[in-house]
């Protein structure tokens, strides 16, 4: 584990708690207040994200070492924070009822683990009690209230820093060139395949004839798109294949084009519309705009409050 920053915040007349060499020795990694942080707490509530990063990084090690460094960090960071909540929670008087906290481990079984026993099983071969879960289920409720709490209700988003965004992130709305693409898709058995050609060719017959392309697309189509009558939507040139792209937008709205053949399928497509390149509408981009500023805003309001809390508790990170 890479060694994490050596950090000392002190508050006046607050208490500072003793932590022997013995205990550093045990795998003490933090202290807030009187809260001890262990290298296994780090680890283990890292372990889910860890497990990802080795699949994903199997052939990189030293990606990997990066990646889990960081993880860890991260991981030591938000049990920090989740002490300072706690310990902020308890210092403003709140309580959170026996009652309270049986349903959520109830709920959490059941969501879960589909029943006690399940439950017991799993806390056996993670070492872990069920006091130890029970308390892990109150401190979760407990920070993600607070949170919300001290954050969530102060994040108003007002209509004008929405058009403040788009207009300076406009670049980040352009889009290409686009065509309302219909296709058939009819796969050959092998390269030199020449029925797939000539039952192109029959469908092809039909639509001239006014069978409708979506109908075709729904009965004879083996492309993903067959249930929705072969209808892709709005795509750009770099969503398709270069030879595809080349007859999409060659062709006008309504038009249909000749079989064409590549090594692996015949395709026949019907462009329904077309528009040049242009940039989204605000109103196409609203809902994603202001998800993007409440999450920053929450983030910055998180930052400012943990960093208040910061100031007024001890936190030591030991030295590996």
């Amino acid at each position: 584990m890479k060694q994490l920053r050596i950090m000392l915040v002190l508050a006046a007349a607050v208490c500072v708690p003793v932590v022997s060499r013995a205990e550093v020795i045990d795998g003490i990694k933090a202290v807030v207040n009187d809260k001890v942080i262990t290298y296994a707490e780090v680890e283990d509530y890292a372990r889910d994200a860890a497990a990802a990063l080795r699949q994903q990084y199997a052939s990189q090690p030293e990606v990997f070492q990066q990646k889990i460094n960081q993880l860890l960090n991260d991981a030591m960071d938000q049990l920090v924070e989740r002490q300072l909540i706690l310990h902020s929670f308890d210092a403003e008087g709140y309580k959170l009822p026996d009652g309270v906290v049986d349903q959520l481990v109830q709920d959490r079984i059941r969501e879960q683990f589909g029943d006690r026993v399940t439950l017991i099983k799993t806390l056996q071969a993670k070492g872990m009690t069920f006091e130890q879960f029970r308390q892990q289920v109150r401190d979760q409720y407990v920070s993600t209230a607070l949170r919300n709490q001290n954050i969530q209700r102060e994040v108003i988003i007002s209509p004008a820093k929405i058009q403040d965004y788009y207009q300076s992130h406009l670049s980040d709305y352009k889009v290409d060139d686009q065509v309302k693409l219909r296709m058939i898709v009819l796969n050959k058995t092998s390269a030199d395949d020449t029925n797939a050609l000539r039952f192109a060719r029959e469908i092809q017959s039909k639509l001239k004839e006014g069978a409708g392309f979506a109908e075709m697309a729904a009965v004879y189509s083996q492309g993903s798109q067959q249930h929705q009558g072969g209808d892709w939507g709005w795509v750009e040139r770099s969503v398709l294949r270069k030879e595809l792209g080349v007859v999409a937008f060659s062709l006008s709205p309504g038009q249909i084009s000749d079989p064409l053949e590549t090594p692996d399928a015949i395709y026949l497509m019907q462009v329904e519309d077309k528009r040049v390149a242009h940039a989204r509408l605000l109103s196409d981009v609203r809902d994603d705009i202001e998800k993007t500023l409440r999450t920053q805003m929450q983030s910055q309001l998180q930052k400012k409050w943990v960093d208040g809390l910061k100031k007024k508790t001890f936190i030591r990170y030991l030295p590996d």
